[in-house]
């Protein structure tokens, strides 16, 4: 057991050191979200000047918001590649024919590896934009530390939901030419009902409800409330208990499906 979790752990680590390597295109990154970060804010204060409890959040309140998503995009890495990219594409030339005769799980080997990749995202690409927006906005960030400690254990959960359903994006290489179309799909997805380009809470009605309970949900809008405050109390732990729900549902799923393509389906390529 033990040796196990040390292997995971060194895969971890080997992910966090892969990306920060690739300091460039760190600081290209850094340079990006910053820059949206400034046209989303600059936009929220249109709006919400115009409707100053959209959503039940005030103005500081959406303006941290549009940072924490800064802060996440790359982290939880729902709309882009994230690392799993390189997955679909062993899969698709044969390699994972060696990957799966390893002696170690498939699933958790790149859970573990995306959990060292988002590590290195959260502190490489979201600290310095999170810092630049509280200097040029007035963000509603508590000073409670529990609520800090709340917060990035939802990270943590949010990047595991956000793998959860990248690796089963991945997984549609097996019968898939090309699941390129899959991932455009589901980044657009996640894009929208994460709440990266409005919070879920200013969609109205039942559209709004539902779609909180998406899956999407926990990659922003969960983390964003909690640092927020928006939960009080156990609603904090009913939080990261949406989010674990849905960590443990997606992971089970992606098992399920990673069974069945390598019992029943023949690698392409090899």
């Amino acid at each position: 057991m033990g040796g196990a979790v040390g292997l995971y752990a060194a895969v971890a680590r080997g992910g966090f050191r892969r990306y920060a390597t690739y300091r460039t295109a760190t600081a290209a990154g850094v340079f990006t979200n910053t820059v949206f970060g400034f046209i989303i804010a600059y936009t929220y204060q249109a709006l919400w000047a115009e409707r100053p409890r959209l959503g039940g959040y005030d103005q500081a309140q959406a303006l941290t918001f549009v940072w924490v998503g800064q802060a996440l995009l790359a982290t939880v890495a729902l709309a882009i590649g994230g690392g799993l990219d390189e997955l679909q594409e062993r899969i698709r030339n044969g390699d994972i024919a060696v990957d799966l005769h390893r002696p170690a799980d498939l699933q958790l080997w790149w859970l573990a590896a995306d959990l060292g990749r988002a590590g290195f995202q959260l502190l490489g690409r979201g600290v310095v934009p999170m810092a630049v927006g509280a200097l040029a906005f007035d963000l509603a960030l508590p000073a409670d530390p529990a609520l800090w400690a709340a917060f990035l254990v939802s990270v943590v959960l949010a990047v595991t939901v956000g793998f959860a359903l990248r690796y089963l994006v991945a997984l549609t290489a097996f019968w898939l030419l090309d699941s390129a179309g899959v991932a455009v799909l589901s980044g657009l997805a996640a894009m929208f009902f994460s709440g990266m380009l409005l919070p879920l809470r200013a969609f109205p009605g039942g559209f709004g409800e539902v779609a909180r309970l998406l899956p999407w949900a926990s990659a922003l809008q969960v983390p964003a409330d909690v640092l927020l405050g928006r939960y009080e109390g156990a609603a904090v732990l009913g939080a990261l208990a949406f989010q674990a729900g849905w960590a443990a549902a997606l992971l089970t799923v992606g098992r399920l499906v990673q069974s069945a393509a390598t019992r029943k389906v023949v690698v392409q390529g090899g």
